[in-house]
């Protein structure tokens, strides 16, 4: 098993081992003020919401939500601006083909670091959220494997937009045309069953629906329906944006 890919990440992660506590902050400040400002803001006013025969409180209902969401976004900006900013500006990339590591490996590596900084990001938010006893169901053990899954599916299309990209301002379209409109049509805020036929249909066409639907049930101390349909929809995105990015990435540095 090659594992040229080790070295990189370990190079990635030593880099940002000094910059811990700041990047702790900024990765869960943002979910956490959406969490306060919705979730007991919002949801005084809301109440509750039906999820199936049960109703449950909205600051239930939007944390396990907004966790899949932190995934999305810390994978998201991992792959894009640190990724983008070690490949195109600091040529970092360029330095560490120049030892026996090959750019498929150096792609993997930045794809599972930025998977590794989703999971250290909702990691910290689960802690904040168990201590204001949001849940305390067991079930979410399982949700640390889903997230993992959902950093690795953000960071691999995001890895595409990074191929592609001639500076960062060209990330706003990924951000404004696809990854804010899911964050909205996701079920992350309201439920999916309010939304017209359609737009529901599409929303189910979404990776980050399906991480939703898989996260928010063990938030509830229920097992998700249909894991495999879920998991399948998560993995395929993964396989096919990552193909697409080696493919994409390989090309740009043959240029």
């Amino acid at each position: 098993m090659r594992l040229r890919f080790w070295p990189v990440f370990l190079r990635n992660f030593l880099v940002w081992r000094k910059l811990f506590i700041p990047s702790l902050i900024a990765n869960i400040a943002e979910p956490l003020m959406w969490l306060v400002a919705f979730g007991y803001g919002l949801g005084a006013l809301v109440g509750g919401v039906q999820q199936g025969d049960v109703k449950v409180p909205y600051i239930l209902f939007l944390a396990s939500g907004s966790v899949c969401m932190s995934a999305m976004n810390a994978a998201t900006f991992e792959a894009l601006y640190s990724a983008f900013s070690r490949m195109h500006v600091q040529k970092t990339w360029d330095g560490i083909m120049n030892a026996p590591v090959r750019l498929d490996d150096v792609l993997l590596a930045e794809m599972l670091w930025a998977a590794f900084k989703a999971i250290f990001t909702v990691t910290a938010i689960l802690l904040v959220m168990l201590a204001l006893g949001i849940s305390q169901s067991w079930k979410l053990l399982v949700a640390w494997p889903i997230l993992l899954g959902v950093g690795i599916t953000f960071s691999c299309l995001a890895l595409i937009f990074n191929a592609l990209a001639k500076g960062y301002d060209f990330f706003t379209y990924y951000f404004t045309l696809f990854l804010t409109p899911m964050m909205f049509l996701s079920g992350v805020f309201f439920p999916l069953d309010t939304l017209p036929a359609i737009v529901k249909g599409l929303a189910w066409c979404l990776p980050l629906t399906h991480a939703v639907a898989l996260v928010r049930p063990l938030f509830m101390d229920v097992w998700p329906d249909q894991v495999w349909l879920h998991v399948g929809v998560l993995t395929l995105y993964a396989s096919v944006a990552w193909w697409i990015a080696l493919t994409l990435t390989r090309k740009r540095f043959k240029q």
